[in-house]
């Protein structure tokens, strides 16, 4: 595969594969920034096609460059034909991730409808197994073409994608306006859609979706919504049981926010402006931890037992 590095025109670059590509413009952003401290740091890559240079990868440098006014950007020049490019486009990016599944998905279901190659064929020539393609392309399948589109646009995550397949298609678009409304992340998302799956009927289903903070608070969408009053405690005995009601959720949210896979993929920088959020958390655990001991609750308890 011969390759050279030139120097190429913005405007000179066919973006015709970019359909395959999602427009995640906070990506776009962390590129622009890195490039205007650094410049250029790798080429893009593309190919020789009906006149014209294709880009193959470098889709978020080409969108930052324009953003800068830079003039043109090095790019690497590939010899390869539109299938070998298409596989390149998932290659390249495996090493860094910075293909969502659903990207990878739009280029495996475009090498089947346009190159008419089936999942064997597939799994071979990108080296994956055959239940990874198989996994990739049923996002495309089992998704409403609408809800494709959003993706595309950067409106909806490849995570909200994988919650809201495992719905009937009829129900995607409304159980996705709820997520972009209340601003779900993708593990919410999960919940809503697991909670309107287990709904008893078509009421409770309804009820979900006017309040979806139920099923961030509840494990069953069917319970009664939490009691914010108990007539056998005074005032104070009340205003007790909202603020540990509040304290347990909160905790319960952000351990399964620390126990996401994308915690490990945070940048150096954003791990630094937690971590003193964090150390409070754990300060204000240990006082609380004191301030219960100091209540003699246990010892309570066992002289009401005597």
């Amino acid at each position: 595969m011969n390759n050279q590095i030139k120097e190429i025109s913005i405007g000179d670059f066919d973006l015709s594969l970019g359909q395959m590509r999602i427009m995640n413009m906070s990506r776009i952003l962390e590129m622009e920034k890195s490039m205007r401290l650094h410049g250029q740091l790798q080429p893009v890559v593309a190919r020789m096609h009906e006149g014209g240079i294709q880009l193959i990868d470098g889709y978020k440098r080409l969108y930052a460059a324009e953003a800068l006014l830079m003039e043109s950007l090095q790019c690497r020049l590939l010899e390869v034909d539109e299938h070998q490019a298409k596989v390149l486009m998932l290659s390249y990016n495996w090493t860094s991730r910075s293909l969502e599944s659903y990207e990878e998905a739009l280029v495996l279901k475009d090498l089947t409808q346009s190159h008419s190659m089936d999942q064997r064929e597939l799994s071979r020539v990108t080296g994956k197994s055959a239940s990874w393609v198989s996994r990739r392309l049923g996002l495309i399948e089992k998704l409403d073409e609408e809800i494709g589109i959003e993706i595309r646009m950067g409106v909806l995550t490849g995570s909200h994608a994988r919650a809201l397949m495992r719905l009937p298609r009829g129900n995607q678009l409304t159980i996705a306006r709820v997520i972009q409304t209340h601003k779900l992340t993708s593990r919410q998302s999960d919940r809503l859609v697991d909670a309107y799956l287990s709904a008893r009927d078509d009421k409770s289903q309804q009820l979900l979706l006017k309040a979806p903070e139920r099923v961030l608070y509840q494990r069953d969408v069917n319970e009664s919504p939490v009691k914010m009053y108990d007539p056998r405690l005074s005032g104070f005995g009340n205003d007790t049981v909202r603020s540990m009601q509040e304290v347990i959720l909160c905790v319960q949210d952000l351990l399964k926010l620390l126990e996401d896979n994308r915690w490990g993929s945070l940048q150096q920088t954003e791990v630094m402006l937690l971590a003193p959020g964090l150390e409070l958390i754990t300060d204000g655990l240990d006082a609380l931890k004191k301030a219960i001991d100091e209540l003699q609750i246990n010892k309570t308890l066992q002289e009401n037992e005597r």
